[in-house]
C-alpha cells in the first residue's frame, strides 16, 4: 500500500461526508464541498485549473454517495439532489469501481512516447520498424495515437534510445487485463474479468477510480430502531495502534450495538477446510486442494484458471459462516461488515445474510467524523475464542489453523501463493503438473494480496506492522489462557 495525495484526498472526502451525515447537514452542505476544497484562488489546484479540480471532487463524492458515475443522466443535477436520492434510496446498482471519466482523460493515449533524446537521424529505422505508419519525422520522430498500436517495434529498433515505454499505471497494474481505454482515453472496466482485487484503484494517480460506498445507508441504519451488529474481520486488530479490546470500544462508540469477530467464522472455515482435506485428498479423491477464504482468489479461478475449479476449496468463507449464525439469532437485525479489500464488497453482494459492507478507510472516516480517539478508548474484554481463526489475515495464517484444526497435520505439505501478479497466473496454467505427488504440496493457500488480507486495498495500516500486532495479541492471549487453565 503506497501512500499518495489522491488517496489523502480520498480519505479527506469521505471523512467530510461522514460528518455532514452526522450533522444531519449532508442534503445542504454537500454542493458546498468541492468550492471549499477549491476556493477560487486555491494554491492547492492539482488539474489544469480550478474548475476542473471541482468537477473531479463532485464526481468522487457521488461514488462517496454510493452512485456510479454512469447514473448521472444531466450534468446539471447537484450533490444535494444526489445526497436526498440516496438518503431515500432501497436498493444500489451493483457496480463495485466507477471511473471518473474527467480525472481519467489525463493519462497516455498510446504506450509509447518519443522523448527529447531523438535525434531526428538520417536512417530513422523506426519508422522501418512500424507497420502501421504512425511515425513520422519532423527533425523529429512522431508518433501518432490514432495509428500506434503500441506493439513497441520502434523502441527496440531505435539505436538512441529515445522511444520509451509508458505505461498506464491502472492498467500495468491489473493481473487480469480487466481495464482498458476505449476511443475517448476513458478506462472502462470489464466486470467479466475484473476479480476485485482494487490494484488499479490504488495505482491510479489521478484518484479517476473510486469505490462505491454504503456510508448513507449505514448512517441510516444507526438511526433506526434496529439492532445493528458490527461483523470485523480478523484484519482490523492490525489497523489501528491500540489493543483490540480499544477497537471494539471504538466501534460501539459510533452507535453499532454488538460486535462480533468474524474469526469466529475462520474457525469454522478452518474446521471444514481441515475436514474437506482429509476427505478428498488424504482419501484419493483428488490430488490437492486450495484454500477457499480469498475471494478475489475465487474469481480468478472462476473467470480464468477454471481448470483449478474442481480443486477449490468447497468450504464457506469466515464471514459467511459468522453472518449466518448472526442472523440465526437474531433475524431482525442489521449486520454491516468491516472488510479490508474490495472483493470482500463483492462476496457480500450474494449473501443475504449481510446487509452492508463497510472498508477499513470508511471506518477510519466516521472515527475520525465522530471525534472517537481510539487509544483513549476502554479496554472492552473479548469473546472467548480459539485464536486460530485470528491469524486468517496474514500470509500462512490459514494454513496454521487448518493444521490446527486436522487430524493428521503431519500430511499436510503446504505451499504459499503470497501475492497474485500476471507471472503468478501464468504459472498457475501448470499447477495440476506441479502439486499433489508423493514430495509435491498438497495444500495451496492463496492470497492475492501479498502479505494477505493486512494489506488488502481498503486497509490503512502498514501491513507488516498489522501482522505483528495481530500475532503479539494472538501469542499473549494464548499465553494467558495456559495460565488460566482456559480453552478457546
Amino acid at each position: 500500500m503506497a501512500y499518495n495525495e489522491s488517496m489523502l484526498i480520498r480519505r479527506d472526502l469521505l471523512t467530510r461526508v461522514c460528518k455532514l451525515i452526522r450533522s444531519g447537514t449532508l442534503r445542504s452542505e454537500i454542493d458546498r464541498v468541492p468550492y471549499i476544497m477549491r476556493p477560487r484562488y486555491s494554491k492547492e489546484i492539482t488539474r489544469c485549473c480550478v474548475y476542473k479540480d471541482r468537477a473531479v471532487i463532485k464526481y468522487r463524492l457521488m461514488a462517496i454517495l454510493g452512485y456510479d458515475i454512469r447514473d448521472e443522466k444531466d450534468e446539471l443535477t447537484p450533490l444535494s439532489d444526489y445526497a436526498r436520492q440516496a438518503e431515500e434510496r432501497k436498493e444500489q446498482t451493483e457496480a463495485i469501481l466507477t471511473v471518473v471519466d474527467l480525472a481519467c482523460s489525463s493519462c497516455v493515449q498510446v504506450n509509447y512516447v518519443v522523448t527529447n533524446m531523438c535525434h531526428g537521424c538520417i536512417g530513422h529505422p523506426c519508422t522501418f520498424a512500424c507497420h502501421k505508419n504512425a511515425i513520422t519525422i519532423d527533425h523529429q520522430a512522431r508518433i501518432d495515437p490514432g495509428k500506434c498500436v503500441s506493439c513497441g517495434l520502434c523502441m527496440k529498433a531505435c539505436p538512441f534510445n529515445a522511444i520509451i515505454y509508458q505505461a498506464v499505471p491502472c492498467e500495468q497494474s491489473c493481473p487480469v487485463d480487466a481495464i482498458s481505454k476505449d476511443e475517448h482515453g476513458i478506462e472502462h472496466i470489464n466486470e467479466e474479468k475484473c476479480i476485485y482485487c482494487g490494484r488499479c484503484r490504488e495505482a491510479c494517480p489521478y484518484g479517476a477510480i473510486m469505490e462505491k460506498t454504503y456510508l448513507v445507508e449505514i448512517y441510516r441504519a444507526l438511526k433506526s430502531d434496529k439492532k445493528v451488529v458490527a461483523l470485523v474481520a480478523p484484519s482490523i486488530f492490525g489497523q489501528f495502534p491500540a489493543t483490540p479490546g480499544k477497537i471494539v470500544s471504538a466501534i460501539k462508540k459510533l452507535g453499532f450495538d454488538q460486535v462480533v469477530e468474524v474469526a469466529e467464522g475462520a474457525n469454522m472455515t478452518a474446521k471444514h477446510e481441515a475436514y474437506e482435506f482429509e476427505k478428498k485428498v488424504l482419501g484419493g479423491e483428488q490430488k490437492f486442494m486450495t484454500t477457499s477464504c480469498c475471494h478475489s482468489y475465487t474469481e480468478l479461478v472462476r473467470k480464468h484458471l477454471t481448470h483449478i475449479q474442481p480443486y477449490v476449496s468447497h468450504t464457506p468463507t469466515p464471514v459467511i459462516y459468522t453472518a449466518g449464525f448472526v442472523k440465526r439469532r437474531e433475524p431482525d437485525c442489521i449486520t454491516v461488515f468491516f472488510a479490508p479489500c474490495l472483493a470482500k464488497r463483492h462476496e457480500t453482494m450474494v449473501s443475504k445474510n449481510i446487509d452492508w459492507v463497510m472498508s477499513y478507510e470508511e471506518l477510519g472516516a466516521m472515527l475520525q467524523a465522530a471525534g472517537i480517539d481510539v487509544l483513549k478508548c476502554e479496554d472492552e474484554p473479548l469473546a472467548e475464542m480459539d485464536n486460530a481463526g485470528r491469524a486468517f489475515p496474514y500470509t500462512q495464517g490459514v494454513t496454521e489453523a487448518v493444521k490446527h484444526y486436522s487430524k493428521n497435520p503431519d500430511a499436510i505439505r503446504p505451499f504459499f501463493i503470497d501475492g497474485v501478479d500476471r507471472a503468478v497466473i501464468k504459472s498457475l496454467k501448470t499447477i495440476e503438473h506441479t502439486c499433489g505427488g508423493p514430495d509435491q504440496p498438497n495444500l495451496i493457500e492463496f492470497m492475492v494480496c501479498q502479505g494477505g488480507c493486512v494489506n488488502g486495498c481498503a486497509s490503512i495500516a502498514n501491513p507488516r506492522t498489522a501482522a505483528r500486532q495481530i500475532q503479539t495479541f494472538i501469542k499473549n492471549d494464548n499465553a494467558r489462557k495456559e495460565s488460566e487453565g482456559k480453552e478457546g
